[in-house]
């Protein structure tokens, strides 16, 4: 344990669910009026990889299809001469007449272009992939707060969704209020967040449900603070330890994992924060004491066994 220092996290709790309600306000409410900007993945389009014999310049890209007409996504794929490109798609369009006229556009600038792919994602199947993506959001929960009740009690089931619902709602509303495309590797990046934030969650309940038991005379309040703290080292070293990856990633990986890398940067101190303050806090809300583990009569012989101790 590098960290000596005991923190109350609890005398702030009031403060931490403030600030969380009004991130959350703001999420809900950038959610509701501006929604997300979806990607072709969702909304159906056209995508095309061409490569170039020299490094693509992309900004050169981006200006030649504007000018064509066209308000595409441009991005480099795999190596610094191939780029991939995005284009919504287009009402009563004629999608191979798109795509020539997108490479006559980009011959224009330079003869070497050659179209190595072109793929069409219909608006049915972008729905599809939307709608099956919030079904599988869904049932992870669902497994979740099954798996929570039977492994503590249905009240740290309750703070474990509350706690990840706080960080979905969050991570999306970030890329509401940022207007950042949201694609399929973005939605992979929120369910891995959620199994993330989960991890963080299950070690601080473990050690609070260990200390309810140990701690006899501790309040609630307090044993959760113990808990906490005994388990804080922990979590900022794994969560320090991911966020260097994913940083580099984000520098070093490419454009096209941009979306994802930024979900799971956000996604992390997210979920850091609230398997400090968001999950720890709603036991207390619910009133989740030592009582609650134990039943009575066990909890109340194993008390007089302990008096009886000289």
């Amino acid at each position: 344990m590098f960290l000596t220092k005991h923190i109350n996290f609890m005398a702030k709790r009031k403060i931490a669910m403030i600030f969380s309600a009004i991130l959350i306000l703001i999420s809900v409410g950038s959610l509701v009026t501006r929604g997300l900007n979806l990607g072709v993945d969702f909304t159906g389009g056209t995508v095309i990889q061409v490569g170039y014999p020299e490094n693509a310049n992309i900004t050169q890209i981006r200006e030649t299809l504007t000018t064509a007409g066209y308000d595409a996504a441009v991005q480099p794929f795999g190596t610094a001469q191939d780029v991939l490109i995005r284009l919504p798609d287009q009402p009563n369009a004629d999608r191979s007449k798109v795509s020539n006229d997108v490479i006559k556009a980009l011959q224009a600038e330079s003869s070497d272009v050659v179209m190595k792919r072109v793929d069409f994602v219909g608006p049915q199947i972008g729905d599809e992939l939307r709608d099956q993506g919030g079904i599988a959001m869904l049932l992870a929960l669902g497994g979740i707060l099954i798996y929570i009740a039977l492994r503590f009690e249905f009240r740290f089931s309750v703070g474990s969704i509350i706690a990840l619902l706080h960080d979905v709602v969050l991570t999306i509303g970030f890329f509401s209020v940022t207007g950042i495309e949201f694609d399929l590797t973005i939605l992979a990046a929120i369910l891995a967040i959620i199994g993330y934030s989960l991890n963080d969650t299950i070690v601080v309940f473990d050690r609070i449900r260990e200390n309810f038991l140990k701690l006899r005379k501790a309040e609630t309040d307090e044993s959760i603070d113990t808990s906490i703290n005994e388990t804080l080292s922990r979590t900022l070293v794994t969560s320090f330890t991911t966020l260097l990856v994913l940083v580099s990633l984000f520098f070093f990986g490419g454009e096209i994992i941009h979306g994802f890398s930024i979900a799971m940067i956000v996604g992390i101190v997210i979920g850091t924060y609230s398997s400090i303050y968001v999950a720890s806090s709603s036991l207390l809300m619910m009133g989740v004491t030592r009582e609650t583990l134990l039943p009575p009569a066990k909890d109340e012989e194993a008390d007089e066994e302990l008096d009886a101790i000289p």
